[in-house]
């Protein structure tokens, strides 16, 4: 009958034996690939031909004291460049994270000098404000909607003022009264500026703390519920609200930690030269963004790590510092970072679409 329907064998011949064609989907890519998707390798190679570049032309590289000086402008650099990076992962940064370095500086410095009280009270003063201009940035942030960029703009050009008019009121002068005859001066300058030595070496403080604070950074990223926070608000912080995570909370902390950081390189200023200058850390934020940049952390957000910030603070401490010994003139510091900046964007543009390639 023509309508009779056949049915097909319940057994199937199996498929011949043989090698089969793989499904991109579920091929697995080879190991130098999935290394090279990884963003703290492209920087971390770019670190090395850094560090051998300036060990074959400055010769005084090679010694321990030179390295120890690399490695404290690197610390310099990187403490300030975590809460950064962090928060360029949340998809936002902070153009303001330069002069409030300062702005945490004078504050512990005038209100304790001017108000001739123990240096320790300016310090947690100076926390408290620090930690206020990170919430009032992230609050307007949040609240407003307005890009980041506009709202810490912003304060970037009031705490400017703000900085030198208020330094200049005070003390009729541009720069801060020392402090270094103060009461808790002396406990304070051991917690934010000390130094000590590995055999003949003389190590900063600054150091250790740079990479306990990388190290913290790195295990709060990848094993906890707020890493995972920050991932999702700075992919989609619309998607990440509707399955319940606080982007409000998370984006407010985030700038409260770069608040954090500025406080804590103010500290160290301050603690190590016992003034201030009213005038600095204009510029700084540009450095700061970029050792993050350069350490794969996405201006878009959602993506980065706060090991590649590491590498991209440490090739800053060795650029400054490699030419310095290698006697060449430090105007071209910030040409070299330019194109150093440049070069690891391309870089990791190029290794990026190379791992992700079928």
């Amino acid at each position: 009958m023509s309508g009779t329907q056949h049915a097909e064998p319940a057994v199937q011949t199996p498929p011949a034996s043989g090698p089969q064609q793989a499904d991109g989907r579920t091929a697995r890519r080879p190991l130098a690939l999935r290394l090279l998707a990884r963003p703290e390798v492209g920087v971390f190679l770019g670190a090395v031909a850094v560090y051998v570049f300036f060990l074959i032309t400055a010769p005084p590289v090679r010694e321990g004291s030179a390295m120890a000086n690399v490695l404290y402008q690197s610390s310099t650099i990187g403490i300030m460049a975590l809460p950064v990076a962090l928060l360029m992962i949340g998809g936002e940064f902070d153009l303001s994270s330069g002069v409030a370095v300062i702005t945490s500086a004078l504050t512990a410095s005038m209100l304790s000098y001017q108000l001739t009280m123990n240096v320790w009270v300016g310090v947690v003063v100076a926390l408290m404000v620090s930690l206020g201009i990170g919430f009032l940035n992230g609050w307007m942030v949040v609240k407003t909607g307005l890009p980041s960029f506009l709202i810490t703009l912003g304060t970037f050009l009031i705490l400017q003022g703000v900085n030198l008019a208020v330094t200049k009121l005070v003390t009729t002068n541009v720069a801060t009264d020392d402090i270094s005859d103060m009461d808790g001066f002396g406990q304070a300058r051991k917690v934010f500026a000390s130094s000590f030595h590995i055999g003949d070496v003389q190590v900063k403080i600054t150091i250790v703390y740079w990479l306990v604070f990388a190290a913290l950074a790195t295990w709060v990223l990848l094993r906890t519920r707020y890493g995972n926070w920050v991932f999702a608000v700075g992919g989609n912080k619309e998607s990440a609200r509707a399955v319940g995570v606080p982007v409000t909370f998370t984006k407010i902390s985030l700038f409260m930690l770069v608040g954090f950081g500025a406080w804590f390189v103010g500290m160290h200023q301050l603690f190590t030269f016992n003034t201030v200058q009213s005038g600095e850390g204009v510029g700084q934020e540009l450095i700061y963004i970029s050792a993050a940049v350069i350490g794969g952390c996405l201006l878009t957000g959602g993506a980065g790590s706060a090991i590649g910030p590491v590498f991209g603070a440490f090739m800053f401490g060795m650029v400054q510092q490699g030419i310095v010994y290698a006697g060449w003139n430090p105007d071209w510091f910030k040409a070299f970072l330019g194109v150093m900046l440049l070069g690891a964007v391309l870089i990791n543009l190029w290794v990026s679409r190379t791992a992700t390639r079928r």
